[in-house]
């Protein structure tokens, strides 16, 4: 009852729930727009002028860095760098043995002596420039599907390469809005990042998969790492020699953070988004893509955690995978959800059919229904396409024979002039080419390997859709069973020894063509297949690249001509989004405030796996060691009128402790994670870590009213920093401002 009456009030006042104009939060929006949506940022509360945050080189946004799958930011004058445990997991796993176990226990370099490689994958892209180059490579194009595929691509390699004149930068250029617009991408590459702080997993990930998505959540997601260069300043591969990187600036850390109702802003690399996509793309997602992934990913997870269980060097190696497939389990899941509780399906149905009929209301744009008809056929083809190709891409899970893929893809492609070869196989890409093959080591066992191929071959043979050549290696041994045939090429492949698998970058189509190694002879067999469905995709894109953009370029005058924001899906690519601090109403109609107290830690533990927080936290909180990071109050005015409701209730405003997590209405998604939580002036309050489980599926559909991304808040972490694991020579690079 007492729930149920603070949800009526704020459902009826929009106070605390919700603003009165919450679809404003909607948006993913490039840097360069900020100064379109000024009086937006300026009604939430943001006071950085709109101008700023489109200039890629001042504060703050020349401090934000992406991971190339999350994102993170400099906090520190020298190249100290803070993100998500989560984003950083890979690091913490590369640098984990049986003997010093940091995933479990932690870890701390008291100096920067003892800060250890991150691994030869990881890197900090530093965005400088982002420019649009939408005419020269649109213009021109052929209208033969193929063709005019091929020469996008060309185009968009030729502008990389006069990008990348300089070694120490890597470009891109990425499509936006579906091919209607293209910008070229500038990055620093910082190719020695190092393992600095980061707490054990029982905070990090406290709460584990059954928290995931959930809230209240109680989650330390924060780890520090530190990028360095060598002694000219210049980006360099690890070495002893270099030194911390200096950046051009580094985000001023608020150590009073945030109350319900503050305005806030992140920033970060969002990985991708849907909704501008049309309901049959949705429905398709939601029949068959979904549900036939998922079940996949279920039985991986079991697998993986059974034989994990049985072996810890197993567990270990696979804690990254493991954690990477659970959180995606859980998405699949709640977008399920979703698409039940909120009926998606028909609200995007709805919406398409009054833009078609503005469509055909409108002289400027009846035209393009015909490519939104040439749309919906070529979508179908692709439906079909997926449905066809999907076992037997699963059927080459394997880590070797992908590595054994891609190795022989390589000697092909250096057959021809490097401007001609496949994106991936170019100079430009033999670094991490040879850095990806290096790093199978520490994240594979051939036991794991074996078992988890063995279920995607399993399944392949269970279904209509053959390759002769892939049916002939499954055969080779006549009666022998599947995993009869498997031992055999694992016992006899050299692939497992990484000095062997490291020799075949060098060596030429031949000598793959007569390898005696049982992968390597499997992957020249597939090699036709793989090229020939290849060539039928890039066919198919090359169709599509001819009608999205024009479905696009109506879609964007039907929604501003209903006052809806406009923003191109997110695509990897820097953005910014806005909000405020804000609880919501629950699925389970409980009311959800905005803030999560030290205490609800000790109300969770159990001391088992996932709510097993360590002593060391225990005794802190018990003990009330809140320092100066205690907070009497989340709410900025006690003696408003909704602080007396509260009062009456459950007294929120007498808060007396250190905020943990917290909520707002920014709008993310996966990449998200690690993004910089902003105060309106520009100081860090907090890193983004997730979202609820009911905002799962705004990947397709923005819900303002349920839709809230979680935060770890940064008073958490400091007295992280200072009361429980005293890294004292940390805090002491930070710059800590207040209120």
């Amino acid at each position: 009852m007492r729930n149920a009456l603070i949800s009526a009030v704020l459902l009826s006042s929009g106070v605390v729930l919700a603003s009165s104009d919450a679809s404003a939060d909607e948006g993913q929006w490039q840097p360069y727009q900020m100064p379109s949506i000024a009086d937006k940022l300026s009604e939430r509360g943001i006071k950085i002028p709109a101008k700023q945050l489109a200039d890629l080189t001042q504060y703050p946004m020349n401090a934000v860095v992406g991971l190339g799958y999350c994102t993170a930011s400099f906090v520190s004058p020298q190249g100290l760098v803070v993100t998500n445990h989560h984003c950083a997991y890979r690091a913490i796993q590369y640098n984990s043995k049986k003997e010093h176990n940091y995933i479990a226990n932690g870890f701390l370099a008291k100096s920067k002596e003892q800060e250890p490689s991150a691994g030869p994958n990881e890197r900090l892209y530093i965005t400088e420039a982002v420019t649009d180059v939408s005419a020269l490579v649109t213009q021109g194009l052929s209208q033969a599907p193929l063709i005019r595929y091929e020469e996008i691509q060309s185009k968009r390699k030729a502008l990389i390469k006069e990008c990348e004149s300089d070694e120490n930068y890597r470009c891109s250029v990425r499509s936006f809005h579906s091919g209607l617009e293209y910008y070229l991408i500038k990055q620093l590459i910082i190719r020695d990042v190092r393992l600095v702080y980061a707490p054990p997993n029982s905070v990090g990930a406290f709460g584990g998969d059954i928290d995931n998505y959930e809230y209240p959540r109680h989650s330390g997601d924060f780890t520090f790492l530190r990028a360095y260069v060598g002694k000219d300043g210049k980006p360099a591969a690890y070495s002893t020699e270099n030194v911390p990187f200096t950046p051009k600036s580094y985000l001023k850390i608020n150590a009073d953070g945030v109350k319900a109702g503050d305005g806030v802003f992140a920033a970060g690399y969002p990985g991708s988004t849907s909704r501008y996509r049309l309901t049959s793309e949705l429905k398709f997602a939601s029949d068959w893509l979904y549900p036939t992934s998922a079940e996949r990913y279920q039985l991986r997870i079991d697998t993986i955690k059974a034989m994990g269980d049985a072996d810890s060097d197993i567990a270990i190696k696979y804690a990254g995978t493991l954690a990477s497939m659970a959180n995606r389990m859980k998405k699949y899941n709640g977008l399920l959800d979703g698409f039940k509780a909120t009926d998606i399906i028909g609200i995007k149905q709805s919406r398409e059919d009054d833009f078609l009929t503005w469509l055909a209301g409108d002289s400027t744009y009846q035209s393009y229904r015909t490519q939104f008809d040439q749309l919906e056929t070529l979508l179908e083809r692709k439906r079909i396409g997926m449905q066809s190709r999907h076992y037997f891409n699963n059927a080459q899970s394997s880590d070797l024979l992908n590595a054994a893929n891609k190795l022989y893809r390589l000697a092909k492609e250096k057959s021809k002039p490097d401007s001609e070869r496949e994106e991936g196989y170019q100079e430009r890409d033999m670094k991490m080419f040879t850095a990806r093959l290096k790093r199978i080591d520490s994240s594979f066992d051939v036991s794991v390997d074996k078992t988890l191929w063995q279920q995607d071959l399993e399944a392949y043979m269970a279904q209509e859709h053959r390759v002769a050549a892939l049916d002939k290696m499954l055969n080779e041994e006549g009666s022998s069973s599947i995993s009869d045939r498997l031992d055999g090429l694992y016992a006899l492949t050299s692939l497992t020894n990484q000095e062997k698998r490291l020799a075949w970058i060098d060596a030429d189509a031949n000598a793959f063509e007569t390898s005696s190694d049982p992968f390597i002879r499997l992957a020249v067999a597939l090699y036709q297949t793989n090229m020939a469905q290849e060539k039928e995709n890039k066919t198919l894109l090359g169709e599509l690249s001819q009608a999205r953009p024009g479905f696009m370029k109506a879609i964007i005058a039907y929604n501003t001509a209903k006052g809806w924001p406009v923003y191109p899906d997110a695509n990897g690519t820097l953005r910014i989004t806005y909000g405020m601090v804000d609880g919501y109403q629950s699925r389970d109609a409980l009311y959800k405030q905005p803030f999560t107290r030290l205490e609800g830690i000790t109300a969770k533990h159990t001391g088992i796996e996932p709510f097993n927080a360590p002593t060391k936290m225990l005794d802190a909180i018990n003990e009330q060691r809140y320092g100066s990071h205690k907070v009497a109050s989340v709410i900025e005015d006690p003696s408003s009128w909704i602080c007396r409701l509260f009062s009456c209730l459950d007294k929120p405003e007498e808060f007396n402790s250190v905020p943990v997590n917290f909520l707002s209405s920014v709008d993310t998604t996966g990449g998200n994670s690690g993004s910089p939580v902003f105060n309106g002036k520009g100081e860090l309050v907090g890193l983004n870590f997730d979202s609820t489980y009911e905002a799962i599926t705004k990947d397709w559909f923005f819900n303002p009213t349920i839709t809230r991304a979680v935060h770890v808040d940064i008073r958490y972490i400091l007295w992280m920093m200072d009361e429980v694991d005293h890294a004292d020579n940390l805090l002491e690079e930070l710059e800590l401002v207040r209120n």
